[in-house]
Formats: structure tokens, sequence, C-alpha cells
């Protein structure tokens, strides 16, 4: 994050917090996990993961060992992520 300049970093964290609160909207999470990687290659992307007590790895991380039986969510709300987003971002 620091190599980005101050209005690159500024931006990219309007992105993020816009992706958190459209899944938030749509989804009604428990919860929303941010997560911020770029281990092999030198790149930065975010995770903005909604979270269910009942999702088959909660608490952990949805890429951690699985807790239970269970199913990650989606339904219709999934194809107004981008229109929503696009609203928020203009």
């Amino acid at each position: 994050m620091t190599d980005l300049e101050p209005v690159e970093r500024d931006r990219l964290m309007h992105v993020v917090f816009a992706a958190e609160r459209v899944l938030r909207e749509l989804y009604r999470p428990e919860k929303v996990n941010l997560a911020s990687f770029g281990n092999q290659v030198p790149h930065l992307h975010w995770h903005v993961i909604p979270r269910y007590r009942d999702d088959p790895h909660f608490p952990e991380p949805v890429w951690g060992a699985q807790q239970r039986k269970g199913a990650m969510r989606a339904d219709v709300a999934d194809a107004c992520v981008g229109t929503r987003l696009t609203e928020l971002l203009g």
C-alpha cells in the first residue's frame, strides 16, 4: 500500500469500502472480512468477503479448514453487485 501515491491509496480504499457497503446492503452478512494479499507476484488485491455464522468455515477464513457442512451463500443479489458499485463509484 505504501508504494502507491496518496491519491491512488485513497481511491483504492474508496473502492474497497464501496464494495463492503454493497455486500452489506445486498447480502446482510453477520460481518465482512477485508484482507489484502500479494505474496508470490508483486501486486495488490483485496478480498471483501461477506461472512455468516452458518457458513462452512466460520469463524476461520474462507480459505481455511472447513468447520461444518454448509454452503457459501449466493442469490439473486449477485446480479446487482456490479450495478450498485457502479452507482456508488460513478
